[in-house]
């Protein structure tokens, strides 16, 4: 039986996962300042602060790229959560599914586990009410 409380969490952690949706849709992809005329940063256009005496970016000199700061962050409650409001896990093996809720966790497998296995642990997951994000073609 769902009580009131867990239902209203529920509601809350929807409206979250909705804002969280909206602010990331407004939030601009932060790329290296003067990546685009420095040919050397093209293939590094990971974020570096800009932190030059006069460099114009840090001053936020209208026209140039926004810096990365806390207000675009996403609350914290649904920090880390899979769009779903899952918590994402990687499963290695069939045994680390036995710990999960499939209420509360959604599986990816990993990367490195064999074929074999993969469908194992896919099979054992939907069959326990797990979704997986990542489900192996067959």
């Amino acid at each position: 039986m769902i009580k009131v409380k867990e239902l209203s969490s529920k509601k809350s952690l929807e409206k979250l996962l909705e804002l969280r949706r909206k602010l990331k849709s407004t939030k601009p992809e932060f790329l290296r300042y003067l990546w685009w005329k420095k040919l050397m940063f093209k293939n590094d256009l990971k974020w570096r602060k800009p932190k030059g005496v006069d460099n114009k970016a840090r001053l936020k000199i209208k026209g140039y790229p926004p810096l990365v700061e806390v207000g675009y962050r996403a609350p914290r409650a649904v920090r880390g959560l899979h769009p779903t409001g899952l918590k994402p896990v990687v499963i290695h093996s069939l045994s680390e599914l036995e710990k999960l809720d499939p209420l509360k966790h959604i599986i990816y497998v990993a990367s490195t586990t064999g074929l074999r296995n993969k469908l194992k642990i896919v099979e054992e997951a939907e069959k326990r009410g797990f979704k997986v994000a990542n489900p192996v073609a067959r």
